[in-house]
């Protein structure tokens, strides 16, 4: 067990290594597509390049090019380690459950506090493949960036000196501030994206990977876009004649698919614990191994 000031340089190491990688990763997203759409909107080159650009990135984190010397610190940060398919049957219901409840958490928060939405960017001028494709790699690209950032390197150096549950948290609270500068240090979507960060980090812990998360991620952000907040605009608060059936119907998805996840999570820990008894190959990272950096 390390001391106080310890544990407060790996959170600050930890932060900053989560934030340096999201920024990059959405700062090149950002920078492609308004140049794609200023200079040659007919031809979507932004989505192949940023393909490219997360592959290459994908294998630097996970190890590969210069400097060899920390080429395996950077492999076991990744943690994008094979899960069992049990395992990986298990994470992906508890995400798809908890993707379900987010939504409704989404949009009855809307009908009680009055914010801005999510701001999206305006589509209408361009063509729809176009607008598709874009969609669709900024459906890919925040998964691929975030999830090595937060469930990777960010919680796997908080696991080293926290117990498993409490590096989650404070992973989870790093994730939500870095979306404040974009979508606003409001409280409701600052816990909204901290709850997000829960369920991720939660199944990057039991499973020991990031992997499981991703295509989670993927869904989750393709609903967002294309169902729920481009609709933000036109919700009305309850007091101002903003419920109805449909409020209860959101609020009653909140709490159902809410309990479903959690019993989902929980199956999938007694799955993984129990591999991890009879020696299977979905191991959760030692907390005491050496510290990187």
């Amino acid at each position: 067990m390390r001391s106080l000031s310890g544990r407060i340089m790996a959170v600050a190491w930890s932060g900053i290594l989560g934030f340096l990688i999201i920024v990059f990763g959405a700062g090149v997203w950002a920078a492609l597509v308004a140049s794609n759409l200023k200079t040659s909107p007919a031809v979507p080159w932004a989505v192949p390049v940023m393909a490219l650009v997360l592959g290459l990135m994908w294998l630097y984190l996970g190890g590969k090019y210069w400097p060899r010397s920390t080429s395996q610190a950077r492999r076991r940060l990744l943690r994008a380690n094979p899960v069992s398919a049990q395992a990986f049957g298990w994470a992906l219901l508890a995400g798809v459950m908890s993707i379900a409840a987010f939504a409704g958490y989404w949009i009855v928060m809307f009908q009680l506090v009055k914010m801005p939405g999510n701001a999206l960017p305006d589509f209408s001028r361009y063509p729809l493949l176009t607008v598709a494709l874009m969609i669709l790699m900024g459906s890919l690209a925040a998964p691929l960036t975030e999830e090595p950032a937060f469930r990777g390197y960010c919680q796997v150096i908080l696991e080293r000196e926290f117990r498993g549950p409490i590096a989650v948290v404070i992973s989870s609270v790093l994730f939500a501030l870095a979306h404040g500068p974009t979508q606003g240090f409001l409280l409701p979507k600052l816990l909204f994206y901290f709850l997000v960060g829960v369920a991720f980090g939660a199944t990057a812990y039991l499973t020991d990977s990031i992997l499981p998360a991703i295509p989670v991620h993927v869904a989750g952000l393709l609903i967002f876009f294309s169902l729920v907040w481009p609709h933000d605009a036109n919700r009305r608060l309850l007091w101002e004649g903003g419920g109805g059936a449909w409020f209860w119907i959101h609020a009653a998805q909140t709490i159902i698919f809410t309990a479903l996840a959690i019993l989902a999570f929980l199956r999938l820990a007694r799955v993984t614990e129990r591999m991890r008894t009879v020696g299977g190959d979905c191991v959760v990272s030692d907390p005491t191994s050496e510290p990187v950096g």
